[in-house]
This record gives C-alpha cells, structure tokens and sequence, in this order.
C-alpha cells in the first residue's frame, strides 16, 4: 500500500480558547488515518484481534509542530508505512493545511498479544505493507 491520505475538518472540539488545534488532537488525527489506512487495506481494528488475537500499540511517536491549524480548517493526513519488521511497523504521518506541511509525526508500531507482549505481524498484513515499502 502506498500513502493513504485522509481529510480531517477541524472542530472546535480539537481546539483550544483561541481557537488553535490543541497539541493532542494531532495524536488523535493520527490514529484515525493510521486507522482508516488499514481499512483501506482491507482490515478493521476488531476483525484483526477476532482472527488473530493481535492489536496494534503505538510504542514511540516523534511529532514535529511545524505551524498552527485553526477551527474550520481542512487538514490532509498522509501516512505511510516505512519499514516492516517482524512484530514491529514504522509510519511517516505528516499533516497538511492546503499544500503547506504543518505537523510532521514519527510512528513506531508494535503487534502485540491480549497479554500486551510483542508478536510477529499477521502474515497477510506483513504482505501487504512489506511490498509497498
């Protein structure tokens, strides 16, 4: 799979008094474009665990705040996977207002179990995310 992207309207909900998105919105906007990409690729959250036992945790997040977003706008939330390894997953998630970068994020993904330890990735999406790298 190649870079998902995914439009976010900003709410006055991700907002803060004056109207600025609050610095943890942008984690928010995150896990829906990491979520909606995995969708796009043909998997959900629920049916991952159901058939495999697996969830996804964010592990390590490095988030660059380059510029304000204000209520109203229309922000585009590009992700893409960097690197496959074998329980874990690296993403590139970068936010734009128009064509202007405004938030740069790091992402690091570790497969674990219902017991919280680290497992290999579901073969079928190591398959997939590992080709689009």
């Amino acid at each position: 799979m190649s870079e998902h992207q995914l439009k976010i309207r900003v709410y006055f909900e991700d907002t803060d008094a004056a109207g600025i998105v609050y610095h943890a919105s942008y984690l928010r906007f995150a896990e829906r474009g990491r979520t909606e990409m995995l969708r796009a690729a043909g998997f959900d959250h629920a049916q991952i665990f159901k058939d495999s036992g697996t969830a996804f945790a964010v592990v390590a997040m490095n988030v660059n705040y380059k510029s304000p977003a204000r209520v109203d706008d229309l922000l585009l939330m590009k992700s893409k996977i960097t690197k496959v390894g074998g329980a874990s997953m690296e993403m590139q998630q970068d936010v734009y207002s128009g064509d202007r970068l405004i938030t740069e994020m790091k992402v690091t993904l570790v497969c674990i179990d219902s017991q919280f330890k680290a497992v290999r990735l579901p073969a079928e999406i190591r398959k997939i995310f590992s080709s689009k790298t």
